[in-house]
């Protein structure tokens, strides 16, 4: 069965293709002899009901320096298309928003993954409150005095923007931080968001566990170990990775989203976990895929598009002809 995929995402010219997941699964469908294309979310445009992308042809390969080649652009309606993969990176702002409401215009007439209206229902921070018993005590608040009363109340804590992502803006304050007043102040100048606030968890020193959900399923894991001095074990930003097990606390966790996440189309989920703890559910541009498969010996991609595939037979199944 070779299908006519698209993926949206950011420039492929910048990715490490060491660690992209996105790269990984273009790979893979290239190998079962899907037609891909390639286009940016700033190429999406909506004409008298039709969605199209100004998309190229594409073809990957594990090269470094060389790792893809495309053709001249041609404006596409996406309803042509069999699947396709929303796959750019967040910051989850009102232009990812007004992505989400387009490709809803074509789905599921064409299959988007992850499905783009749970995609928008369910940013990152927010949608793990749903799981309100998985998750460490939390808070999310504009208000300051709020924040000090967290903070007095559990004393070691983690301060974060609602909207953040990578890492970025997220401080622990430990209960001799004096600096908590002046960080409220600057974020109530520069962030036009709530905060997230959490209680600190000191097991964040072993790791913070990424699993990887495919279609409801825990499917693997890795360890994101944070380097020294830093709270934030994020790869990027210096974290280093590990290979993990699932332990009988993480199956509990993925036992309780995976039929949520499943019946909401969420076929590539990646969640955190530290201790025994859930704080991040990630739907957007998960990640993690090679650094599960180089540690387990697997290929994580291949069971994605097979979750793909299938619905995409059933979806065609469904909708009249």
């Amino acid at each position: 069965m070779s299908l006519a995929v698209a993926i949206q995402m950011d420039p492929i010219d910048r990715i490490d293709i060491d660690a992209d997941s996105t790269f990984v699964l273009a790979l893979e469908a290239q190998r079962r002899g899907h037609g891909l294309y390639h286009y940016l979310p700033s190429d999406l445009s909506y004409d008298q009901g039709r969605v199209k992308a100004r998309a190229r042809p594409l073809e990957v390969r594990r090269r470094r320096g060389d790792h893809f080649t495309m053709g001249a652009p041609e404006m596409l309606d996406l309803r042509t298309f069999d699947i396709v993969l929303m796959r750019q990176d967040p910051p989850f702002d009102l232009n990812y928003v007004a992505a989400t409401h387009l490709l809803e215009r074509v789905h599921p007439h064409t299959l988007v993954v992850n499905d783009p209206v749970s995609v928008r229902n369910a940013p990152e921070k927010l949608f793990v409150t749903l799981f309100p018993e998985l998750m460490p005590p939390t808070l999310i608040t504009f208000d300051p005095k709020e924040v000090k009363a967290f903070r007095a109340e559990h004393k070691d804590i983690i301060l974060k923007p609602i909207y953040g992502n990578g890492g970025a803006g997220v401080f622990h304050i430990d209960p001799d931080d004096d600096n908590l007043n002046s960080l409220l102040d600057l974020l109530a100048q520069t962030v036009r968001e709530p905060l997230m606030v959490q209680r600190y968890i000191p097991e964040i020193k072993q790791g913070d566990k990424r699993i990887v959900l495919i279609d409801g399923e825990a499917a693997g894991a890795v360890n994101r170990i944070p380097p020294a001095g830093d709270a934030r074990a994020n790869l990027h930003v210096g974290g280093r990775a590990e290979k993990a097990a699932l332990s009988r606390r993480d199956r509990e966790i993925c036992e309780a989203l995976g039929p949520v996440l499943k019946e909401q189309g969420l076929v590539f989920v990646g969640i955190d976990v530290i201790g025994d703890w859930l704080t991040e559910i990630n739907v957007t541009s998960p990640t993690g895929l090679q650094e599960i498969d180089r540690f387990d010996r697997v290929a994580l991609e291949a069971r994605v598009w097979d979750a793909i595939e299938a619905r995409h037979a059933a979806r065609h199944r469904e909708l009249p002809t």
